[in-house]
């Protein structure tokens, strides 16, 4: 099967220290591939580079048949990749509707003249845009806060919310840095299922998170970092059997 995300030979050099060294991977549609490491490990570095945040020192991100290496994260947003970042980036001024909105905006672009004059398309847009963000809320289980502030929102249905926002991009491969950060035991087991469900439906996640038992029982691959480097690849059993990542990370 052809991989939906590709990298070959990646490196990171933050002024003579390799944050990524040599890192390759591949991960097909519809799989959650999760990437695991201590503190300091590279993986949020990855995820910046694999986004294009950051820019390789070397190596080649590819993302289908394409190479990512001059696409900006808006490109890269166009052609189905997002993801949602380790602090939340959500608008607190702004209803809960309205963030998800925001991220319905490649889809529902009317144009400078039809948004100054208030035209019949740009009223047209924003109605569906309105509408397809609830569907996405409820899809997340944020359909109680379709009229509410962000602010008022606790911290587990505010990540739910993240979440839509990400999906409103119509995605084929989703990012999600720590997603359970914070989240206590009821929210992880519901977050889990919802990752489930959007790889069900054939989106790719790639997924860095801290939270060893969600990893476990979610991923079909995983990949383990240490200093920057692949210390392992493989099913969530073989890595859970791996002296190596025994050693280094999962403890004895």
């Amino acid at each position: 099967m052809t991989a939906l995300v590709e990298v070959k030979g990646l490196d990171k050099v933050f002024g003579g220290v390799h944050a990524v060294e040599d890192v390759n991977f591949s991960v097909e549609a519809g799989k959650v591939y999760s990437v695991i490491g201590p503190n300091g490990a590279g993986k949020t570095t990855l995820l910046n580079l694999i986004t294009g945040l950051y820019t390789p020192t070397k190596g080649e991100i590819r993302l289908g048949d394409e190479s990512t290496a001059r696409l900006t994260s808006n490109q890269l947003a166009e052609r189905g990749m997002c993801r949602t970042f380790q602090h939340m980036q959500v608008c607190m001024n702004m209803t809960a509707i309205e963030n998800v909105m925001l991220g319905l905006h490649l889809r529902f672009n009317s144009g400078l003249l039809a948004t100054l004059f208030r035209l019949p398309s740009m009223r047209r847009n924003e109605a569906l845009a309105r509408e397809r963000a609830a569907q996405l809320m409820d899809y997340v289980g944020c359909g109680d806060y379709l009229a509410s502030e962000a602010s008022a929102m606790s911290y587990g249905a505010l990540k739910r919310l993240e979440l839509a926002r990400a999906l409103a991009v119509d995605p084929k491969v989703i990012l999600l840095d720590e997603p359970a950060a914070g989240l206590n035991a009821t929210e992880t087991a519901a977050l889990e299922e919802l990752i489930r469900k959007i790889a069900e439906q054939g989106v790719t996640v790639i997924l860095v998170e801290h939270d060893m038992k969600l990893v476990m029982g979610i991923s079909d691959q995983l990949l383990v970092l240490n200093y920057g480097r692949v210390l392992a690849e493989g099913t969530p059993e073989q890595i859970s059997q791996n002296p190596d990542v025994i050693a280094a990370y999962l403890g004895g």
